[in-house]
């Protein structure tokens, strides 16, 4: 049964351009770069609002065994490069984990 790890990252609209190349330039090539056994992919959602801009990222693995490998043992940990840190105003401290139904 895959397994999506659900996270939220929000920055200002000033900065939502900045955060979308981190995440295609450093964030997404570094998970890719761990080469973990199970990862499926990443999928990376952007909705607008008024006075700030909300980012999810959802990550599908074959098991929470893959989630491990990727994060370790404190697995729902959020993972948060520095670079992210630097442009986002608030994010979720840990990870949403869901199975996906067939």
């Amino acid at each position: 049964m895959a397994i999506k790890r659900v996270w939220h990252g929000w920055t200002t609209p000033e900065n939502a351009e900045a955060y979308w190349v981190v995440l295609k330039k450093t964030v997404i090539p570094s998970i890719e770069a761990k080469s973990i056994k199970g990862y499926r992919g990443i999928e990376v959602l952007r909705r607008d609002h008024e006075t700030e801009v909300e980012f999810v990222t959802s990550i599908t693995f074959d098991s929470i065994q893959s989630v491990i490998e990727f994060q370790g043992k404190d697995y729902t940990r959020a993972y948060v490069p520095d670079e992210a840190r630097e442009v986002l105003s608030r994010w979720d401290s840990v990870a949403t984990h869901y199975e996906v139904l067939p």
